[in-house]
Protein backbone atom coordinates (compact mmCIF):
# COMPACT_ATOMS: atom_id res chain seq x y z
CA UNK A 1 0.00 0.00 0.00
CA UNK A 2 1.10 3.52 -0.92
CA UNK A 3 0.69 6.26 1.69
CA UNK A 4 1.01 10.15 0.71
CA UNK A 5 1.27 11.16 4.69
CA UNK A 6 -0.79 14.38 4.06
CA UNK A 7 -4.08 14.95 4.59
CA UNK A 8 -5.84 18.37 3.72
CA UNK A 9 -8.90 20.50 2.56
CA UNK A 10 -9.56 23.76 1.08
CA UNK A 11 -12.75 25.75 2.93
CA UNK A 12 -13.77 28.56 0.88
CA UNK A 13 -15.64 31.66 2.38
CA UNK A 14 -18.76 31.97 -0.48
CA UNK A 15 -22.10 30.90 0.01
CA UNK A 16 -23.30 27.52 -0.97
CA UNK A 17 -25.63 28.08 -4.07
CA UNK A 18 -24.80 32.01 -4.40
CA UNK A 19 -22.09 32.71 -7.32
CA UNK A 20 -21.48 36.14 -6.16
CA UNK A 21 -22.12 36.28 -2.37
CA UNK A 22 -19.74 36.06 0.65
CA UNK A 23 -20.12 34.22 3.51
CA UNK A 24 -19.54 35.64 7.34
CA UNK A 25 -16.05 36.34 8.37
CA UNK A 26 -16.87 35.46 11.74
CA UNK A 27 -18.67 32.65 10.77
CA UNK A 28 -15.99 31.29 8.61
CA UNK A 29 -13.08 31.96 11.52
CA UNK A 30 -15.41 29.85 13.79
CA UNK A 31 -15.47 26.94 11.38
CA UNK A 32 -11.68 27.19 10.70
CA UNK A 33 -11.23 26.99 14.72
CA UNK A 34 -13.33 24.19 15.00
CA UNK A 35 -12.09 22.35 12.05
CA UNK A 36 -8.37 23.24 13.64
CA UNK A 37 -9.39 22.07 17.21
CA UNK A 38 -10.83 18.75 15.87
CA UNK A 39 -7.86 18.01 13.50
CA UNK A 40 -5.18 18.85 16.35
CA UNK A 41 -6.67 16.30 18.39
CA UNK A 42 -6.75 13.56 16.01
CA UNK A 43 -4.73 14.07 12.91
CA UNK A 44 -2.27 16.19 10.92
CA UNK A 45 -4.54 18.31 8.57
CA UNK A 46 -3.24 21.36 6.54
CA UNK A 47 -6.41 23.95 6.34
CA UNK A 48 -6.19 25.57 2.79
CA UNK A 49 -8.87 28.43 3.94
CA UNK A 50 -10.12 30.52 0.61
CA UNK A 51 -11.96 33.65 -0.18
CA UNK A 52 -13.55 33.88 -3.20
CA UNK A 53 -12.48 38.15 -3.02
CA UNK A 54 -11.11 38.35 -6.47
CA UNK A 55 -13.97 36.19 -8.23
CA UNK A 56 -16.77 38.60 -7.05
CA UNK A 57 -14.64 41.78 -7.43
CA UNK A 58 -16.80 44.64 -8.29
CA UNK A 59 -13.78 46.30 -10.07
CA UNK A 60 -12.92 48.61 -6.97
CA UNK A 61 -9.40 47.12 -6.78
CA UNK A 62 -8.21 48.58 -3.57
CA UNK A 63 -11.01 47.67 -1.94
CA UNK A 64 -11.10 44.19 -2.94
CA UNK A 65 -7.54 43.93 -2.11
CA UNK A 66 -8.14 45.10 1.32
CA UNK A 67 -11.05 42.65 2.16
CA UNK A 68 -8.75 39.49 0.80
CA UNK A 69 -5.93 40.59 3.21
CA UNK A 70 -8.44 41.18 6.19
CA UNK A 71 -10.63 37.58 5.56
CA UNK A 72 -7.09 36.01 4.83
CA UNK A 73 -5.51 37.17 7.92
CA UNK A 74 -8.59 36.30 10.16
CA UNK A 75 -8.73 32.74 8.65
CA UNK A 76 -4.64 32.15 9.14
CA UNK A 77 -5.34 33.77 12.89
CA UNK A 78 -8.35 31.36 12.94
CA UNK A 79 -6.10 28.22 12.60
CA UNK A 80 -5.99 28.04 9.03
CA UNK A 81 -2.38 26.70 7.12
CA UNK A 82 -2.70 28.49 3.87
CA UNK A 83 -4.35 30.92 2.58
CA UNK A 84 -6.34 30.87 -1.06
CA UNK A 85 -6.89 33.87 -3.35
CA UNK A 86 -8.22 32.80 -6.89
CA UNK A 87 -8.89 35.11 -9.43
CA UNK A 88 -6.23 37.13 -8.88
CA UNK A 89 -3.86 37.31 -11.90
CA UNK A 90 -1.68 40.67 -12.04
CA UNK A 91 1.79 40.01 -10.44
CA UNK A 92 2.06 43.38 -8.76
CA UNK A 93 -1.39 42.88 -6.82
CA UNK A 94 -0.10 38.93 -5.86
CA UNK A 95 3.42 40.58 -4.11
CA UNK A 96 1.35 42.84 -1.94
CA UNK A 97 -0.88 40.21 -1.04
CA UNK A 98 2.33 37.98 0.03
CA UNK A 99 3.24 40.88 1.68
CA UNK A 100 0.34 41.82 3.20
CA UNK A 101 -0.95 38.60 4.53
CA UNK A 102 0.32 36.55 7.98
CA UNK A 103 0.91 33.36 5.99
CA UNK A 104 1.51 31.39 3.13
CA UNK A 105 -0.11 32.37 -0.19
CA UNK A 106 -1.93 29.96 -2.64
CA UNK A 107 -2.59 31.43 -5.96
CA UNK A 108 -4.67 29.20 -8.71
CA UNK A 109 -3.06 29.12 -12.18
CA UNK A 110 -4.98 29.38 -15.02
CA UNK A 111 -3.92 31.36 -18.38
CA UNK A 112 -2.78 34.73 -17.96
CA UNK A 113 -1.39 34.17 -14.68
CA UNK A 114 2.46 34.45 -13.96
CA UNK A 115 4.78 31.64 -14.42
CA UNK A 116 5.26 28.94 -11.51
CA UNK A 117 9.13 30.96 -11.52
CA UNK A 118 7.12 34.17 -11.41
CA UNK A 119 4.81 33.15 -8.56
CA UNK A 120 7.39 31.65 -6.82
CA UNK A 121 9.85 35.05 -7.27
CA UNK A 122 6.99 36.88 -5.98
CA UNK A 123 6.89 34.62 -2.57
CA UNK A 124 3.77 32.33 -3.58
CA UNK A 125 4.04 29.48 -1.37
CA UNK A 126 1.02 27.03 -3.33
CA UNK A 127 -0.30 27.10 -6.87
CA UNK A 128 -3.31 25.11 -7.61
CA UNK A 129 -4.39 24.45 -11.15
CA UNK A 130 -8.30 23.56 -9.58
CA UNK A 131 -10.41 22.22 -12.33
CA UNK A 132 -8.04 23.43 -15.35
CA UNK A 133 -6.32 20.11 -16.20
CA UNK A 134 -10.00 18.16 -16.18
CA UNK A 135 -11.68 20.51 -18.59
CA UNK A 136 -7.90 20.60 -20.62
CA UNK A 137 -9.35 16.66 -20.68
CA UNK A 138 -12.88 17.24 -21.22
CA UNK A 139 -12.09 19.57 -24.33
CA UNK A 140 -9.74 16.74 -26.22
CA UNK A 141 -12.28 14.34 -25.97
CA UNK A 142 -15.30 16.27 -27.34
CA UNK A 143 -12.46 17.37 -30.55
CA UNK A 144 -12.30 13.75 -30.64
CA UNK A 145 -15.35 12.98 -30.22
CA UNK A 146 -16.75 15.86 -32.85
CA UNK A 147 -13.89 14.36 -35.19
CA UNK A 148 -15.73 10.68 -34.94
CA UNK A 149 -19.04 12.09 -35.81
CA UNK A 150 -18.06 14.57 -38.17
CA UNK A 151 -14.83 12.65 -40.55
CA UNK A 152 -14.48 9.26 -38.77
CA UNK A 153 -11.10 9.55 -38.65
CA UNK A 154 -9.17 9.22 -35.53
CA UNK A 155 -6.40 12.10 -35.73
CA UNK A 156 -7.38 12.85 -32.29
CA UNK A 157 -5.46 10.14 -30.73
CA UNK A 158 -1.92 11.37 -32.33
CA UNK A 159 -0.45 12.36 -28.95
CA UNK A 160 -2.39 9.73 -26.70
CA UNK A 161 -0.11 8.34 -24.23
CA UNK A 162 0.80 4.31 -24.93
CA UNK A 163 -1.02 1.88 -23.49
CA UNK A 164 2.08 0.57 -21.31
CA UNK A 165 3.25 3.99 -20.37
CA UNK A 166 -0.57 4.60 -18.86
CA UNK A 167 -0.74 1.39 -17.13
CA UNK A 168 2.26 2.48 -15.22
CA UNK A 169 1.57 5.73 -14.25
CA UNK A 170 -1.44 3.58 -12.62
CA UNK A 171 1.07 1.10 -11.15
CA UNK A 172 1.85 1.58 -7.41
CA UNK A 173 5.67 1.95 -6.30
CA UNK A 174 6.73 -0.12 -3.71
Amino acid sequence: MLIAGAVGLNLEDSVAGSRAQLGDIGLQSEKIQAIRHMADATLPLVINARTDVYLFANGDAERTFENAVRRANAYRKAGADCLFIPGVRDPDTIGRLVNAIDGPLNILAAPGSPTVAELDRLGVRRVSVGSGPMRATLAVTARIARELMNEGTYAGFSDAIPYAEMIRMFTSVP
